[in-house]
């Protein structure tokens, strides 16, 4: 299959994966109280906006795919990345569940910075720096903001805990 088709895909599958958060999932299997005085802080909101992003993707892929579709790729040059593929997923599979086995011990930030990084030189990123940066600021601002902005509770580790 060539990648034009896959991109279109994968495209049509994100946006029937947003139409169903939107319609059936998030409205049947979150719960709001209906006195939450801020909609940003409202568990429905971040949900559906995620879900609202995940379809403006997915219409993206289709537009650029049918836009400009990309030079066809010889079978050796597939089976060879297929390889590396698996391989990826594999190691994805590992850092998700270490992720999950240390956020208990380690906290949510510090688990978060970890992953983030793994995940980034994963991926064979070239921006090693960018990535570091990002790794430590990103959970550093979503901690200040969570814990001391909204007031909800961001689970802190065993070992060292944020202010």
């Amino acid at each position: 299959m060539e990648d034009r088709n896959i991109q279109i895909q994968l495209g049509a599958g994100a946006i029937v994966a947003s139409v169903f958060l939107i319609v059936v999932a998030i409205p049947v299997w979150v719960s709001s109280p209906s006195n939450v005085p801020n909609i940003i802080l409202s568990p429905l909101f971040w949900p559906n906006v995620l879900a609202a992003i995940t379809a403006l993707i997915g219409a993206g892929m289709i537009v650029t795919s049918i836009a400009r579709p990309g030079p066809e790729t010889s079978s050796d040059t597939a089976d060879a990345d297929r390889q590396g593929a698996f391989k990826r997923l594999a190691i994805m599979a590992v850092i998700m569940a270490a992720c999950m086995l240390a956020m208990p011990v380690v906290g949510l930030v510090w688990t978060a910075m970890a992953t983030f990084v793994a995940t980034g030189f994963l991926v064979k990123t070239t921006h090693p720096r960018t990535v570091v940066i990002c790794a430590v600021l990103v959970p550093l601002f979503l901690y200040v903001f969570f814990a001391h902005v909204a007031g909800v509770a961001i689970p802190q580790g065993d070992f060292v805990r944020l202010p």
